[in-house]
């Protein structure tokens, strides 16, 4: 059963920056596609980035050109590095694994709190 933790969540002034990172363990072979989704109080819970074993990756358009992910295999880790950050990204972060590129898998971490400042 894979498992994921995130962390890397905390308090930044508008414009700064943050690194999440979702360490995955357990089973790390069976998916081949790990996400990042945030949920925002009030709203649906939403994409903000995927990227699959083959290095493809994909971006909710409020977040091209701010954020990239990555993903480190030798350490079952994918990271979400957040530039130019806005109050509006303030959110829950969840990582996610599976196997479409499309839909999230079934298997979610705890969430990592980010708050961005004005």
């Amino acid at each position: 059963q894979v498992q994921l933790v995130e962390s890397g969540g905390g308090l930044v002034q508008a414009g700064g920056s943050l690194t999440l990172s979702c360490a995955a363990s357990g089973g790390t072979t069976s998916f081949n596609v790990i996400g990042w989704y945030r949920h925002i109080p009030g709203k649906q819970r939403e994409l903000v980035a995927v990227i699959a074993n083959s290095g493809f990756t994909r971006y909710a358009d409020s977040v091209k050109g701010r954020f990239t992910i990555s993903r480190d295999n030798a350490k079952n880790t994918v990271y979400l590095q957040m530039n130019s950050l806005k109050p509006k990204d303030t959110a829950v972060y969840y990582c996610n694994s599976g196997t479409s590129r499309y839909n999230p898998g079934p298997v979610w971490g705890q969430g990592t709190q980010v708050i961005v400042s004005s």
